[in-house]
Order: C-alpha cells, then sequence, then structure tokens
C-alpha cells in the first residue's frame, strides 16, 4: 500500500471503504500497519485503555504529542490523525493553531481530530489556513461527555439529528477531509453520508458510513473485562491469552523448566574446567584476600 495522505482520503468519497483503527505506541503502530490501516487515529482514548482514566479529558496535549510521535516512529503507510484533546482548541484560535502545530511538529502527526461542529468553526479554519489537515468528529463526542450528562446515543430525536446534519454541512463546507460520526442512529448517519462531499467514518453509527473506525485494544480483547460499547465487535481474546502465557511461565520458573540449555548462555569447556579448579583449589590465599586479578592471570596463563 502507498502512503495514505488526507487529500487520497477525501477522493475515496464514496468509494471503497476505508479502514481506520487507532494506535498508541511503536508496536501496536507496527501492528495495525501491517494488517493494512489506512487512517490510523492516536485516539485520547488513550487515557482509557492504555493509562487507565476514568475519561479522555483527564489526557494532556503533551502526554498526546508522546503517543503521537511513538506511532509515527514506526512510519506507518497509513496517515496518522492526531487526536486534539480537551481544552487543546477551546479558549482561543491562537492557542487551538499553535496546539496543533505542536502535534504536527513534535508528535509527527499528519492531520488532527477536532471534536465539534458550528462552534468549532473558528478554530478548525484557523488550523487549516496553517495548513495543518483537519478531521471533524460529530455525535457522541466524549470530550463533552459532562455537557452531554454521560456517554449517550445523540441525534435520536428529530431535531438533534438536524442539528447534527447541519454541523456535518458546516464541517464539510469548511474544508475539512473526513468526519466520524460517533454513537448515533444509522439513518442518521446515512443521511449525513449521502448529503456531504466528504467521507464519514462511523463508529457506533452503522453500515452506511464511508468508513469504520475502532479502538484497537477493544477489538482485540486487550482489556480488563470492562464494559463495551453495543458496537463493538471483538476479533480476539487476547489479554486472556497473554494472562495464559505469563502464567506457564511463573509455572516453568518454580519448576525449573525456565530457563532450558537454550535459553543458558554455557562457556567454553575448558575454561569452564580452568574455572572450576580455581574455584575448588584448597587454601588458596587469592580467594581469602578477594584477589580476583590473580586468579584471572592464572586462569590467562593456563
Amino acid at each position: 500500500m502507498s502512503k495514505m495522505t488526507a487529500p487520497k482520503v477525501k477522493a475515496r468519497k464514496g468509494g471503497d471503504k476505508l479502514t481506520m483503527i487507532t494506535a498508541y505506541d511503536y508496536p501496536t503502530a507496527q501492528i495495525v500497519d501491517r494488517a493494512g490501516a489506512e487512517i490510523i487515529l492516536v485516539g485520547d482514548s488513550v487515557a482509557n485503555v492504555v493509562l487507565g482514566y476514568d475519561a479522555t479529558i483527564q489526557v494532556t496535549l503533551d502526554v498526546m504529542i508522546h503517543h503521537t510521535a511513538a506511532v509515527a516512529r514506526a512510519k506507518p503507510n497509513g496517515l496518522i490523525v492526531g487526536d486534539m484533546p480537551w481544552l487543546s482548541y477551546h479558549t482561543s484560535v491562537k492557542d487551538t493553531v499553535h496546539n496543533a502545530g505542536r502535534l504536527v511538529r513534535e508528535g509527527g502527526a499528519e492531520a488532527v481530530k477536532l471534536e465539534g461542529g458550528h462552534k468549532r468553526l473558528d478554530m478548525i479554519e484557523a488550523v487549516m489556513h496553517a495548513e495543518i489537515p483537519v478531521m471533524g468528529h460529530l455525535g457522541l463526542t466524549p470530550q463533552s461527555v459532562h455537557a452531554m450528562g454521560g456517554y449517550k446515543v445523540q441525534g435520536k430525536q428529530a431535531a438533534a439529528a438536524y442539528e447534527l446534519l447541519s454541523d456535518a454541512h458546516a464541517l464539510a463546507d469548511a474544508g475539512v477531509f473526513a468526519i466520524v460520526l460517533e454513537g448515533v442512529p444509522d439513518v442518521l448517519a446515512e443521511i449525513v453520508t449521502n448529503e456531504i462531499d466528504v467521507p464519514t467514518i462511523g463508529i457506533g453509527a452503522g453500515v452506511h458510513c464511508d468508513g469504520q473506525v475502532l479502538v484497537l485494544h477493544d477489538l482485540l480483547g486487550l482489556g480488563g473485562g470492562e464494559y463495551l460499547p453495543k458496537f463493538v465487535r471483538q476479533y480476539a481474546q487476547l489479554a486472556d491469552d497473554a494472562v495464559s502465557a505469563v502464567e506457564q511461565y511463573f509455572a516453568d520458573i518454580r519448576s525449573g523448566d525456565f530457563p532450558g540449555e537454550d535459553e543458558t548462555y554455557h562457556m567454553p569447556a575448558a575454561s569452564a574446567e580452568i574455572l572450576q579448579e580455581l574455584v575448588a583449589a584448597p587454601g588458596n590465599p587469592d580467594r581469602k584476600r578477594g584477589g580476583d586479578h590473580l586468579m584471572a592471570d592464572e586462569a590467562m596463563e593456563r
């Protein structure tokens, strides 16, 4: 696969479905790249699935830069999209552009993602004026969890759905190259997808979007058994496999099976024999005086 870019993503509108997934560090970026990810989101979900926080609002810009840079060092073919965390684009246009620039310059992001519709247009347009591609995010926006009263499906009523559609048109007209639709009814996602001229990426938004995204750790079953949203399909149970592997390792330690011959370094037989003779020599005064250098000299002469 050739290197994916924001213009290439936008050009896929109405074409083959776009594949998008999260990654948060060098090894996960390598995994999703080998699997053929076209868009790699360094999501602020790192707060939940990697750092153990309760909400994404607890992650900072410096943390996002740290994880984005780790993903970038894997040099994936997929487009690297860095999530702008809470309060990194809420206070002023100037701060927003500066913070987006840090994600690109220090983190290696090739695009950034911002949550929100009309009220974020000034920030989005300013970032794009700085030649940084922007991906939008509408519907269930996790950084607004307190304002929404929890993680709830958005746009279930006609008025709210129409407002979201209006936001989608505004973002598309502003020039975003794609929009994530999270936690919205499938009929609304279908209407948005049909009406705007940029790709939609669904997560809990039904099958009609131009692409789909999931959190890698959810997909692989790397969590600790915590609640998973309805829209998650798990393709593996790697946490259980990992626990079993570590349990077997501990058992092999206790039984003496690990390390075995293949996992052990050996001396040449002649050198081992000399060492044993030096150690076993009766009344060796050098051992009592800690004469390591004298013993080494003798061993070298032999």
